[in-house]
């Protein structure tokens, strides 16, 4: 089943989000906190949202959370319409094949829908060939000629000078 994170989902979906840096070879690069995950998810306005999938015991009971998409709006100037940027999916390893992954993607397509969004992309690492035909066999394609560049806080601060100290930025 997938549906909306909630609240109580935030220390699942965070064990996830370990789990995927640890699958990406990064296992400890996570510094985000419950805490900052529920501002995220839940702060007003929310930076990012999320689904997850359940797995349901044989009895039919929802006995786990295993596996998350998190997402955020983004914008196009070429289509002047919105669309949605998958930060992560993730699927726990021994629930991989059980169909989780394409029922998240597939709930984000209907969102994208609803919404009129025309776009949904993601990032993949170059080394993930299994992730890669997973999304082809969904009717994905990798874009070509585009490189995703980024400037981390650090490179931010020297562009742009030492941030201000406060509690939140915006």
């Amino acid at each position: 089943m997938i549906r909306p994170a909630r609240r109580g989902d935030v220390e699942a979906v965070l064990a996830l989000v370990r789990g995927l840096a640890a699958y990406e070879r990064e296992p400890d690069a996570v510094a985000m906190t419950a805490d900052d995950l529920t501002t995220a998810l839940f702060g007003d306005p929310p930076a990012a949202h999320c689904l997850v999938a359940e797995s349901p015991n044989p009895a039919g009971d929802v006995v786990d959370v295993v596996g998350f998409a998190m997402w955020h709006p983004t914008f196009s100037t070429w289509t002047g319409k919105s669309g949605m940027y998958l930060i992560d999916l993730f699927v726990r390893p021994e629930q991989r094949r059980a169909g989780h992954g394409r029922e998240l993607l597939t709930e984000l397509a209907r969102i994208c829908g609803r919404r009129g969004y025309l776009r949904l992309e993601w990032a993949v690492l170059d080394w993930n060939t299994p992730a890669h035909a997973f999304y082809r066999s969904v009717g994905a394609t990798p874009t070509s000629e585009w490189t995703t560049w980024r400037l981390d806080a650090r490179a931010i601060d020297t562009l742009a000078g030492p941030r201000p100290h406060h509690d939140s930025v915006t």
